[in-house]
C-alpha cells in the first residue's frame, strides 16, 4: 500500500478515536460523535409520543436517517482504520476483532435495524425493536470524559467486593423466603404458595420498602419479617459502601497523582563506574542500554555533566538512569537478609544453598558494591542477599517494589 494512502488512514484514526486537546479536529468530531448519539436518542424518545409524531413525523424521520447515516459512515471508516486500533494483528484479524467486540456489535445494531425494512418489510416491527440497542451506543460517551470512567475503574476495582456482597445478599434472600414460606404457608396458602412467593417477599423486602402485596400475618412471620428488614439494610447498604469507598480511593488517587504525579513520572538510580566497568572508554551513544533506560546525568568528580552521544564515560563517574516506575497492583515482595558470621549461608555458594527452588536470589551488595549473583558466588558475613521467596525465613526484612 502506498505510503501517502496509509498516512492517511492513520490520520482518520486519530480524528475517529478520543482526540487530544491539542487535536482540534478530532475533538469536532467527538463532539459530532456524542451529538449524534444523543439527537437519535431524543428522537427515537420523541417518536413514541402520538401528537408529536403526527405533526413532526417528516422532521424527526429526517433528523433520524442524517444521525443513521453518520453511524454507518462512522462504522465504516472504523473498519477502514481498524488495523491502528489492533497494531499487532494483520489487517484482516483486526478488522475481524473490531467487528466481533463489543463496540462493534453494538455499532452495527445501532444502524444495520434502520436499512433491514428495505429488504425485508414484513419484519419491520422486529427491526424497531432491535434499534433499542442504540442506547449502548453511550457507552463511546463514556471514553470522552474521564468523569466517566472513573464509575468504571471503581467497579472494576471493586468486582469481587461486589460480587462477595451480592452473593451474601442471595444466599439471605434464598434463607429467608424458604423460612417465610414455612411459617405463612399454612395461614395465607393462597398468598405463600410456593417458595417463590418467598422469594418476592424477601426481595421486595430487603432491597425495598415491601410493595404491600405479600406481607405476614402470623405473629412469627412478622417477628421474623422485622429481623429480615433489619438484616436488609445492612446488608444492601454493603454494596454502597463498597463503592462509596472506591469513589473515594479513586478520586484521592486521581488528586494525588494531578499534584504530585510529576515526582513519579520516573525513577532514578545511581551507578558508580569503576576502573574494570565494561563503560570506561565508551560513548553514550554506544551503550547497549534497555530500551525505556536513558542516561540523565553523569556526575564526574564535581562537574555535572548533562550526556550527549559523543561524551566518553570515565573511570569513578557516577551515572545517573532513569526509568518508569514499576506501577502494577500487585507489589513484588522481597526480603533482605544481612549475613551475620553464625548464619548458615555465610561462606557457602549459592547453588549449594538449603533454600526452595521457587525463592531466587537477585542481588547481592558487598560493602559498597552491587553484585549480579551466579551460582558459584561464595556469600561472605558482611553481605546483604536480597531475594524473592514466599519461604519465611529468620531476621529478614521484608519490602515491597
Amino acid at each position: 500500500m502506498n505510503k501517502k494512502m496509509l498516512k492517511r488512514r492513520k490520520r482518520v484514526f486519530e480524528i475517529i478515536e478520543v482526540g487530544s486537546d491539542f487535536d482540534r479536529t478530532s475533538r469536532i468530531y467527538d463532539y459530532l460523535n456524542a451529538g449524534s448519539i444523543i439527537i437519535n436518542l431524543i428522537i427515537s424518545i420523541l417518536y413514541t409520543y402520538e401528537p408529536i409524531r403526527q405533526q413532526y413525523e417528516f422532521w424527526l424521520v429526517l433528523i433520524e436517517g442524517l444521525t443513521v447515516g453518520f453511524f454507518t459512515i462512522d462504522y465504516v471508516l472504523r473498519i477502514w482504520t481498524a488495523r491502528f486500533l489492533y497494531r499487532d494483528l494483520k489487517e484482516a484479524n483486526a478488522i475481524r476483532k473490531y467487528v466481533f467486540s463489543f463496540n462493534g456489535i453494538v455499532d452495527v445494531l445501532s444502524f444495520l435495524p434502520y436499512y433491514l425494512p428495505i429488504f425485508f418489510p414484513a419484519g419491520t416491527v422486529a427491526f424497531r425493536m432491535i434499534r433499542i440497542v442504540r442506547i449502548f451506543r453511550l457507552f463511546r460517551i463514556n471514553a470522552y470524559y474521564d468523569s466517566f470512567s472513573v464509575i468504571r475503574d471503581v467497579i472494576s476495582g471493586k468486582k469481587q467486593q461486589l460480587i462477595s456482597s451480592v452473593y451474601i445478599i442471595l444466599v439471605l434472600m434464598v434463607a429467608s423466603s424458604l423460612c417465610m414460606y414455612s411459617l405463612e404457608h399454612k395461614a395465607q396458602p393462597e398468598v405463600f404458595t410456593n417458595a417463590f412467593s418467598g422469594i418476592w417477599w424477601a426481595a421486595s423486602t430487603l432491597l425495598t420498602v415491601g410493595y404491600g402485596d405479600i406481607y405476614p400475618v402470623t405473629v412469627m412471620g412478622k417477628l421474623f419479617g422485622i429481623l429480615i428488614t433489619f438484616l436488609g439494610v445492612g446488608m444492601v447498604a454493603i454494596p454502597t459502601g463498597i463503592i462509596s469507598a472506591g469513589f473515594v480511593d479513586q478520586y484521592t488517587n486521581i488528586k494525588k497523582k494531578t499534584e504530585i504525579g510529576y515526582e513519579a513520572d520516573m525513577h532514578f538510580i545511581k551507578v558508580f563506574v569503576d576502573d574494570n566497568d565494561p563503560w570506561v572508554g565508551k560513548r553514550v551513544a554506544d551503550l547497549d542500554l534497555p530500551v525505556g533506560i536513558i542516561i540523565t546525568v553523569i556526575k564526574r568528580k564535581e562537574d555535572i555533566i548533562i550526556p550527549r552521544g559523543d561524551i566518553i564515560i570515565e573511570a569513578e563517574d557516577n551515572v545517573i538512569l532513569g526509568a518508569e516506575p514499576y506501577e502494577e497492583h500487585e507489589r513484588i515482595k522481597l526480603k533482605e537478609i544481612i549475613l551475620r558470621k553464625q548464619n548458615p549461608w555465610t561462606g557457602v555458594r549459592i547453588r549449594d544453598l538449603d533454600i526452595s527452588r521457587h525463592s531466587i536470589i537477585v542481588l547481592v551488595k558487598r560493602k559498597n558494591k552491587a553484585l549480579i549473583p551466579n551460582g558459584n558466588m561464595v556469600l561472605r558475613e558482611g553481605d546483604r542477599v536480597f531475594l524473592y521467596t514466599q519461604k519465611y525465613l529468620t531476621n529478614a526484612s521484608e519490602f515491597e517494589i
